[in-house]
């Protein structure tokens, strides 16, 4: 077997480029966003921000909300393949389907 060399963002070079509008800073409602329990997210890397961030396999899938973290983060139930996951993400790397 080949060890991969490199680190979690490896092979992201499109994933973690954002639009020309979105640039600059970071909005703080997007950062301190509130979800519930049971609500539909859309997982998006955000490339600014390390914190929370999720394996970039999961760029794009849709999960629900199972919960939050005692910081900021909050549990993301995703299902990859047959198997379900649990993912701890930040608001910012999240936004909403209900819109």
């Amino acid at each position: 077997m080949v060890t991969r060399i490199g680190t979690k963002q490896r092979k992201t070079r499109h994933k973690l480029l954002r639009n020309y509008r979105e640039k600059g800073k970071i909005s703080v409602s997007k950062y301190f966003q509130e979800f519930q329990k049971g609500e539909k997210v859309g997982m998006k890397l955000h490339p600014a921000v390390q914190k929370g961030r999720f394996f970039p396999r999961f760029h794009g899938f849709t999960g629900t909300i199972t919960g939050k973290l005692q910081g900021s983060c909050y549990e993301v139930k995703i299902r990859d393949g047959d198997k379900e996951k649990l993912v701890f993400v930040h608001p910012i790397h999240l936004h909403s389907h209900n819109a």
